[in-house]
């Protein structure tokens, strides 16, 4: 699978603070994985990147300034992105084009939650693309199927924590 994939391919600095696990019943898979610097931070993400297709839905959770923007600045350059990634809290999300296929970035930290008419200005954004949802929390269950969840964690002020899902 293209986690597994993704999984083998960690960066050597980042440090894989357990095994991957696979839940008995669901089948699903966790991971974690230790990182001691946004560069750090990038390297596993585009690991991750590597096993994504288009329709593909990827939550990034965590507190402010844990690095949820830094994650998915990583997972964009492995996908092509080579204009600024930035984060989307005023703007909601941005779509950059790639190839083969464009990469979304949704920031709903200022969504409580969703009426019909906002799910229909976020749409576009899930269609033929591949799409990171920061705080996913306000969609609740308006979401398309997530393919993987990633949370990150302040361990101290240098290091996180990267909790890999799916």
């Amino acid at each position: 699978s293209g986690y597994a994939r993704s999984a083998a391919s960690l960066p050597r600095t980042a440090h894989r603070t357990s095994a991957t696990k696979r839940h008995p019943e669901t089948g699903s898979r966790t991971m974690e994985v230790s990182s001691a610097s946004p560069a750090e931070t990038e390297a596993v993400a585009a690991a991750l990147a590597g096993g994504l297709r288009a329709g593909d839905v990827v939550t990034v959770s965590g507190e402010l300034g844990s690095g949820k923007t830094t994650f998915v600045r990583g997972a964009c350059r492995a996908l092509g992105v080579t204009v600024p990634v930035t984060s989307p809290t005023f703007t909601v999300g941005h779509r950059y084009p790639s190839e083969p296929m464009d990469v979304s970035h949704l920031d709903l930290y200022r969504f409580q939650g969703f009426s019909a008419a906002e799910w229909g200005d976020l749409e576009p954004y899930f269609q033929d693309a591949i799409c990171f949802v920061e705080w996913p929390e306000a969609a609740a269950d308006a979401l398309p199927p997530v393919h993987m969840k990633v949370r990150l964690s302040h361990v101290d002020p240098a290091r996180r924590l990267i909790s890999l899902h799916s």
